[in-house]
């Protein structure tokens, strides 16, 4: 039996899988909302309570780095050790990695039904693969082609700069460090869930825009609301906020395909995308992954997938744990 975890900071998911030939069978499986727990131990201990599977191997997801054994959640405060989850667990073959990780393992367990499509292109098969994943946070992973198999990494590259190309990004730039108070602008800011709201939060305190009525704010937390109201063009600044949000998206998609030369594709993840397909499929997105000057032909011809699959993470941490054995 493997138990596998895909912790985030809005939600965790955990499952115990039995394998059953190719494919992965869950025994059991369970949502929680992570800033109700305030460790990972927690969780595990509520989600085992009646357990009586012996289990094997265990992978846990994780949104953070992982450094000499050890995550500082960034959008959660807790701090998780893999030997202390080893103890915790009463089995030695416990794994913590990254969740851009998992997912990036996961894209190997998916069918063709769990991907929508926005670029065909001409795939690569011995070309490196890149995944840009935004939801809570902006995670960002590769895959890198060596002796015939594609071998995931992670990186942190959604605490990376901030960049401007447009007068707009750069008011953009201006109203978030000086809003935020900060010394150091991340794609993060604009590339999540609170990076949406503070798109939002732009164009209603700087440009003036039309904000979301009340009684729509009373039945939906912000995010949901700038996403349903931007794509009905209920509120003029909701919409540009969420088409704002895409064109980051799409540009930073094609920086990360740069600097990977992710010829074999590109995969975005992450829980906003499959929200606002309808915005993927104007041409918004991909406009803005090709803006790159010189190197417009290369990335016109790589593949751009969205995964559509919640779970990608759950099945990666899983064939993580069946590959560690």
């Amino acid at each position: 039996m493997y138990l596998a975890g895909d912790v985030g900071g809005t939600k965790s998911l955990l499952a115990l899988y039995r394998e059953d030939e190719k494919n992965f069978v869950p025994v059991k499986k369970e949502r929680f909302v992570s800033k109700d727990f305030s460790s990972l131990e927690e969780i595990l201990s509520v989600f085992l309570k009646d357990c009586e599977q012996s289990i094997k191997s265990a992978t846990i997801a994780i949104a953070g780095p992982m450094v000499a054994g050890v995550i500082k959640t960034p959008n959660l405060p807790w701090i998780v050790e893999e030997k202390k989850i080893k103890s915790f667990l009463g089995i030695e073959r416990v794994f913590i990695i990254n969740d851009l990780l998992a997912n990036a393992y996961g894209i190997q367990t998916l069918s063709s039904e769990d991907f929508f499509s926005i670029n065909t292109g001409i795939e690569d098969p011995t070309g490196n693969r890149a995944l840009i994943s935004a939801g809570t946070g902006l995670g960002e992973a590769g895959f890198i082609y060596k002796d015939k198999n594609l071998t995931p990494f992670p990186s942190e590259g959604g605490h990376c700069t901030l960049s401007s190309e447009t007068e707009l990004e750069f008011e953009i730039f201006r109203f978030l460090k000086k809003k935020l108070n900060l010394s150091h602008v991340s794609v993060e800011r604009v590339l999540s869930g609170k990076g949406l709201e503070n798109l939002y939060h732009f164009f209603v305190e700087e440009k003036k825009l039309e904000g979301i009525s009340k009684d729509v704010l009373k039945e939906k937390p912000l995010v949901v609301a700038i996403t349903t109201e931007g794509l009905k063009k209920n509120s003029k600044a909701a919409t540009e906020a969420v088409f704002q949000f895409l064109s980051y998206y799409g540009s930073e998609a094609g920086d990360l395909a740069l600097k990977f030369l992710a010829t074999g594709g590109v995969y975005i993840g992450g829980g906003i995308a499959p929200k606002i397909l309808e915005a993927f499929k104007t041409d918004l997105f991909f406009k803005s992954v090709c803006e790159k000057g010189r190197l417009k032909e290369v990335l016109e011809k790589i593949p751009i997938k969205v995964i559509l699959n919640e779970e990608t993470a759950l099945r990666g941490a899983a064939f993580f744990s069946k590959k560690s054995l």
